[in-house]
């Protein structure tokens, strides 16, 4: 059969290809039964999913992480084509999770369903009403220590990744199941080849899995997924909130609080929120660069999938792993949006080309039908409230960095300021809000620097540097970079309901049964008009400027370089509006540490921000006010909803 190997990967040696039509059909004598079948590049949907095997098997992971001296056990809930098994092996698209008995999955919040027998009836999502009919195994599995699975859930710890790992070895022999009255399973049925997908933490289970290396382990869509839990929860040292791992643990956990209060305790104990440095309790939880995974050893492609305002998984944990993956030549692809914490599903006007987008994904690197989906553009970024634009890579590869530099005057512009000129302020806990109103009046919490009005539209594309020469009156303090968009402006209004609203009516994707019906509500995404926006945010408490792992006091009254990345984004100033650079303490609306009331003195002479433009020539010239601009004198910028969304 080595002619099936251009076009087919692992398929059984019972099918047969007419490569002329790319399509696999059965060989005459089996003509009724069901066959991966490919037409214009796509699986087709010739398997019964009212007819698919319903199942569940118990994985047996290598951590006891309850401490109850047996090994956890992951539970593994398995719909695949009635025909999948020694003669039909079909390739796996995998959803772990934590959400399942909890907040649910997806935008209405689903959750399994079982009937009498112990299986599921109801697989949250669309993955298995649309991909088994096409020849895939879906399978939802209990992260450990959550829903049906042994175990006590650590956060991005050895638990999380090494029971996730064991699914995959198991499907490739390498690891032990059991069923439900103990005997052997044995995933025969089953190429060995899988994919994971998720949101939020199902999707960093999937990063964290990839980064063991795991052979098998063909592909993964993380979507909205963390890649580094320090990032997640902290910014250069500052804290977003405390003993939050305990917390999200304890969440996802529905068992009774005792079982597992000694694992959180411990957490509490090793994550360093007394002095938000990265240890080896974070290291454990990197992805890019720590003690379980790391890039250099992802095997699978990944197509990634973020917004820019996303302020739940801030959006520098994709930046990251992208650039990481980039680095080391990881075939990927991304989507970059604009909402919040919102799946592609549910990007306006995108759901059929996202379901398309995945569909070829994965039959490119499950299936290994040529569709040229990996020669393709990489990126789709969101430019506009649903308006969206393919180009070669992300960042655009055209963007140049230009240095806005402040002045003593409160103005903003390509030219160094004055030697000796500087500004000072106090670091206090302050909100977002009034760090940007009327910025031309001096404030004791923060400075504040514009442009004049813009000659044409500056679009923003990847991760704009905070470089600052700075002086304490005491031993540290926190800085805030905000870069900030003045101007009236319809933008997506990621602050309200994630940036989208559900509507009623709903479409399909896939089959159904009376259980699991495959139907969605649309969705449509909120847009406000407003007179700022805030574009950029990075955050840094001083004595981290040098090492995240060893904080490095600045003496008093001397000056020192803090330069720090900003969150990424990718974001347009429109002509007519002025961009803003406000530096100021302590943010009260995404941390919860208090100002250390240090003051802090800025050289304007040796301070900018870098920000990659997206120009054909360098910009040469930034216009500047002849009165210095005020702004709106109070602004109410809506804060995203409290509390964290996880679906």
């Amino acid at each position: 059969m080595s002619s099936l190997r251009p076009a087919l990967v692992a398929l059984p040696v019972t099918l047969a290809v007419t490569l002329a039509t790319t399509t696999v059909t059965a060989l005459p004598a089996r003509a009724a039964t069901p066959a991966i079948t490919v037409e214009n590049g796509r699986t087709q949907p010739v398997f019964s999913y009212a007819d698919a095997v319903r199942e569940h098997v118990y994985v047996e992971s290598p951590v006891d992480s309850d401490a109850d001296g047996a090994l956890d056990k992951v539970r593994v809930d398995i719909i695949r084509p009635k025909e999948s098994g020694p003669g039909l092996k079909v390739p796996v698209i995998i959803d772990e999770s934590p959400y399942y008995d909890n907040s649910g999955r997806g935008n209405e919040g689903e959750r399994k369903v079982y009937d009498a027998a112990g299986n599921v009836v109801k697989f949250p999502l669309f993955y298995d009403n649309y991909f088994v009919p096409r020849g895939y195994a879906v399978l939802n599995v209990d992260m450990l220590g959550t829903t049906k699975s042994d175990g006590c859930p650590d956060v991005g710890g050895r638990a999380d990744v090494l029971g996730g790992k064991a699914v995959i070895d198991w499907l490739n022999g390498r690891a032990k199941a059991t069923r439900a009255d103990g005997s052997p399973a044995v995933a025969d049925w089953t190429t060995g080849s899988a994919a994971m997908i998720g949101k939020s933490y199902d999707g960093t289970l999937a990063n964290a899995v990839a980064a063991t290396g795991v052979a098998g382990l063909k592909t993964i869509v993380p979507i909205s997924a963390i890649s580094s839990w320090y990032k997640y929860q902290r910014s250069n040292g500052v804290i977003y909130n405390y003993d939050y791992a305990s917390w999200l643990a304890n969440y996802v956990d529905t068992d009774p609080e005792a079982k597992c209060q000694a694992v959180r305790d411990r957490m509490d104990a090793e994550d360093g929120d007394d002095t938000g440095d990265y240890n080896a309790f974070w290291a454990e939880r990197d992805y890019i660069k720590g003690l379980l995974g790391d890039a250099s050893k992802v095997r699978a492609s990944v197509f990634a999938v973020h917004t820019v305002n996303d302020l739940n998984v801030r959006p520098d944990n994709f930046s990251t792993w992208w650039k990481a993956l980039a680095d080391r030549g990881v075939p990927r692809k991304i989507w970059v949006g604009q909402t919040q914490h919102v799946d592609p599903f549910d990007f306006e006007g995108r759901r059929g080309l996202w379901v398309d987008t995945l569909h070829r994904w994965f039959d490119h690197y499950l299936h290994g039908v040529r569709n040229g989906i990996a020669q393709e553009p990489r990126a789709d970024v969101e430019i506009g409230p649903a308006q969206w634009i393919t180009q070669r890579d992300w960042p655009a590869p055209l963007a140049l960095k230009a240095s806005l530099r402040p002045a003593a005057d409160g103005s903003l512009g390509l030219r160094p300021a004055a030697r000796n000129s500087t500004a000072t302020f106090t670091d206090v806990a302050m909100s977002e809000n009034d760090m940007v109103a009327d910025v031309g009046t001096a404030h004791p919490g923060r400075v504040a620097f514009t442009t004049g009005a813009l000659p044409l539209d500056l679009r923003l594309s990847g991760t704009p540097t905070a470089d600052l020469r700075v002086k304490l009156d005491k031993p540290t303090a926190n800085l805030t970079a905000l870069l900030v968009d003045f101007g009236e402006s319809a933008r997506v209004d990621w602050r309200r309901g994630q940036g989208i609203t559900t509507l009623t009516e709903e479409d399909c994707w896939g089959e159904s049964t009376a259980a699991d019906d495959g139907c969605y509500r649309k969705v449509v995404t909120n847009v406000a008009t407003r007179p700022l926006e805030i574009v950029a945010r990075g955050w840094i408490d001083v004595q981290n400027r040098d090492s995240l792992s060893q904080a490095k006091p600045l003496p008093a009254g001397t000056y020192g370089t803090v330069k720090w990345l900003t969150l990424p984004q990718d974001y347009t100033f429109r002509k007519g509006h002025r961009i803003g650079l406000v530096i100021a303490g302590t943010d009260s609306t995404y941390t919860a540490e208090s100002g250390t009331g240090a003051t802090v003195t800025v050289d304007l002479s040796r301070s900018s921000v870098a920000v990659p433009f997206v120009l054909g020539t360098p910009l040469a010239d930034v216009p500047q006010d002849k009165a210095r601009f005020h702004g709106p004198d109070r602004v109410e910028l809506p804060q995203p909803e409290e509390g964290f969304t996880f679906f």
